[in-house]
């Protein structure tokens, strides 16, 4: 890669890899860790093809999708250990006013934690990226039928996994929405 093709290719990283990350730690079940092995990955596959590509930020998307794809259609999934407890984040200042914001983002991290990886797929593609259904079949290569059926079966596990989301307004699922894990639309 030239001078110039590294410039452009920091200068995506710098601006598109928060939004990269969300989709991807949303892809892994809202682990954070997998999520950065995930979106590394295709960074690296992105950076090898650089000067060929015409629209990185669905290059380096498409990537994501499909590794998440090969993740779960492996036999055996491999898993790590660990062996340490995160640190706590810095809290916002009033620890009362973030504690139903935070009690939320737990239930939708267990919830999503507890589906298929494809279901999370599904669900993230259809809800967070908001694509239509025949773009989420063409990027997981299957019918939209399949699409169709999972999103259903998704959100109806996901309503049993966490029956307090279909209580949430829209304003609160807004609210949430702008922070961390809230990608799902859970219609009672």
């Amino acid at each position: 890669m030239d001078a110039e093709g590294l410039e452009s290719f920091r200068d995506f990283v710098d601006s598109r890899s928060s939004a990269l990350l969300r989709t991807a730690v949303l892809l892994c079940g809202g682990d954070r860790h997998a999520g950065e092995d995930l979106l590394q990955n295709a960074l690296v596959k992105a950076a090898g093809r650089w000067q060929r590509i015409d629209e990185p930020e669905a290059y380096v998307r498409q990537v994501l999708y499909r590794q998440q794809v090969s993740r779960w259609r492996l036999k055996w999934p491999r898993r790590e250990v660990s062996v340490a407890e995160p640190p706590e984040p810095p809290g916002t200042g009033d620890p009362g006013a973030d504690s139903a914001a935070a009690e939320l983002r737990l239930v939708i991290r267990q919830a999503l934690s507890r589906l298929t990886a494809r279901q999370r797929t599904v669900l993230v593609l259809r809800y967070f990226e908001d694509l239509p259904e025949a773009d989420v079949a063409r990027l997981l290569g299957c019918s939209v039928g399949t699409v169709r059926s999972t999103t259903h079966r998704s959100l109806a596990r996901l309503r049993q996994l966490a029956p307090e989301l279909a209580a949430l307004g829209p304003a609160e699922a807004e609210r949430f929405d702008a922070h961390d894990y809230s990608p799902v639309e859970v219609r009672p």
